[in-house]
């Protein structure tokens, strides 16, 4: 009885340890996170959006890293690159509710708010809500609307609720913007607040496909893909499926180390002498989000410099401002970030 305190010595051979009975704690060596759900949820939007998109991983991606983070994305490209069509498709994979929004300079902020309507019968005013209270806002051409309309968005877009007449609105959750705008037409466009962009978690750049990609556009419409082609993605991820996976991307695992090589990145742009403007902590916050989220979209339950690195020019091309100079040379936003990226050491 004298020995009953005294632990048996665990074999050397790891495939002799005794197995864990079943709910019993798992044992430290334990991985942090089993992410099967999320990548078989994952797989599932990838392969509802294949049907119709051809290519464009880096924006699906992207979309879905959004999603995990809980963040808004700016999708920017010429007309015609499948940008609108993505973010249509992306919300039918999703079952919840959707709605479109074209933004026009005659636009007014009560038409994407709601307005309240006084009722005789009661004698009083109802507030009838407006197309921004679903779960996916698709904004088509936003800097199409002039400042008022834009001005609109700056609460919900950051605290997820309106305010009208002194009463407080909450959006559903999850709330998702999705807003896209074209870069090069300039007739009847206004430039984007940059509080407003600071409010978009990615600002994702689309190109044109490759030559082998739209040859497969061209097969498939010639094969009979029109406008009902739509109808072949159907829902694969529910509201509650969506928080279960978002409250399992928040518990990632992150280096210290890891944190401190966001916070000099990010503070890199505040005194490089190619920057008017640099970014804000709010970029801090959205790449430790993004590659939390990102790390978790690829199978892993920890954060690597490569996946900050991957997320840096969606995080930051929107929310730093060239110099004059820099920009009468042609430099873009994009060779700034790989500049400071290629400056900071990377930590092991």
């Amino acid at each position: 009885m004298e020995n009953e305190n005294i632990q048996p010595e665990l074999p050397a051979d790891s495939s002799e340890l005794p197995s864990v009975p079943s709910g019993a704690p798992a044992p430290e060596f334990a991985p942090q996170a089993d992410f099967g759900q999320l990548r078989q949820a994952t797989e599932a939007v990838r392969t509802e959006l294949g049907k119709v998109i051809v290519g464009q991983q880096n924006l699906v991606e992207l979309l879905l890293t959004a999603i995990l983070a809980d963040g808004h994305v700016l999708i920017e490209g010429v007309p015609g690159v499948a940008k609108t069509l993505t973010a249509k498709l992306l919300a039918r994979t999703l079952s919840i509710p959707f709605s479109r929004l074209q933004f026009t300079p005659d636009l007014m902020p009560s038409d994407v708010l709601g307005t309240s309507v006084f009722r005789p019968q009661k004698a009083e005013f109802e507030f009838r809500p407006g197309p921004i209270f679903a779960s996916v806002v698709l904004i088509d051409e936003i800097n199409r609307a002039p400042a008022k309309t834009q001005s609109a968005l700056f609460e919900v877009m950051e605290e997820r609720h309106i305010t009208q007449d002194g009463v407080t609105y909450p959006m559903p959750e999850p709330f998702l913007v999705l807003a896209t705008q074209n870069p090069i037409e300039q007739e009847g466009t206004y430039r984007l607040p940059e509080a407003q962009l600071d409010r978009f978690l990615f600002k994702v750049n689309v190109g044109y496909p490759t030559p082998e990609e739209e040859i497969a556009i061209l097969q498939g419409h010639h094969a009979g893909f029109g406008s009902t082609a739509l109808d072949v993605v159907q829902p694969v991820l529910s509201a509650d499926q969506i928080k279960t996976l978002r409250a399992q991307v928040r518990r990632q695992h992150v280096e210290p180390k890891l944190l401190e090589y966001i916070a000099r990145l990010v503070g890199q742009t505040r005194i490089h002498k190619g920057l008017y403007l640099g970014a804000s902590p709010r970029a801090s916050l959205a790449l430790l989000n993004g590659a939390k989220a990102l790390a978790a979209l690829r199978g892993r339950d920890f954060v690597t410099p490569e996946d900050i690195q991957f997320l840096a020019p969606a995080v930051l091309r929107h929310r730093i401002l060239l110099t004059p100079e820099r920009e009468m040379e042609g430099v873009s936003t994009d060779e700034i970030v790989r500049q400071i990226i290629q400056q900071i050491e990377v930590p092991r």
